[in-house]
């Protein structure tokens, strides 16, 4: 029975949780789901996320990464498609903003927390919205290329994805967490339209710096 290398856990360990608190799409993600809908549609966001984030590294500690590497094509569609989706998403997010500002104008007032997007609807976005950043593919790789071996037994591959599991179902669970706390989902009310147009352009930012490069 092969034994764990806890060496190379732990490299994995300490390169993998700076590069999770780096914000991205999935940061400005959940924060936005966390303080407009409800904390269980945030931390079905942070379900999808994660999941994303063992698959890739699955495929990083597997090799699967060479598909990219091999044929170019793979990866300039993937980023295309991810690009868009991004996009999309930041206009969906300034579009919600407009539709408040109208409401407010009209006397509607402005809306409360949660915009009735259901637990399923919450996960779908959180495993788009990181299965549509190929720069998570390119992450994880170098990653598992610098800190795992070159064959990895079963019991480390666990382990590393043990490590992916608990660093990054913590730290966006924290985020969910704190900005679905009730003080904070009232500020974000209170400034919706703000907060959505400020989170809708970073994820437009996002998507067309992804075109570019």
């Amino acid at each position: 029975m092969h034994a764990i290398d806890w060496s190379a856990v732990l490299a994995v360990f300490s390169v993998y949780i700076t590069g999770v608190i780096i914000p991205g799409p999935n940061f400005v993600a959940v924060l936005h789901k966390a303080a407009s809908s409800t904390r269980a549609a945030a931390l079905a966001m942070v379900a999808g996320i994660v999941l994303v984030n063992l698959f890739w590294a699955s495929c990083a500690i597997l090799g699967v990464g060479i598909v990219f590497a091999t044929f170019p094509v793979v990866a300039l569609i993937v980023k295309i498609m991810g690009a868009a989706y991004l996009l999309w998403f930041g206009a969906r997010l300034i579009g919600k903003a407009s539709e408040r500002r109208r409401a407010a104008t009209a006397g509607a007032g402005s809306t409360a927390a949660g915009d009735g997007d259901g637990i399923r609807t919450a996960f779908v976005q959180g495993f788009l919205t990181n299965i549509a950043n190929p720069k998570s593919m390119a992450f994880f790789a170098a990653v598992f290329a610098s800190a795992a071996p070159a064959h990895v037994s079963w019991p480390t591959f666990a382990a590393m994805l043990g490590v992916v599991l608990v660093v990054a179902g913590s730290w966006y669970s924290f985020l969910a967490l704190v900005m679905s706390h009730g003080g904070v989902a009232a500020r974000y009310r209170k400034s919706a339209v703000l907060v959505d147009r400020f989170c809708g352009s970073v994820i437009l930012l996002l998507g067309i710096r992804q075109l570019m490069r």
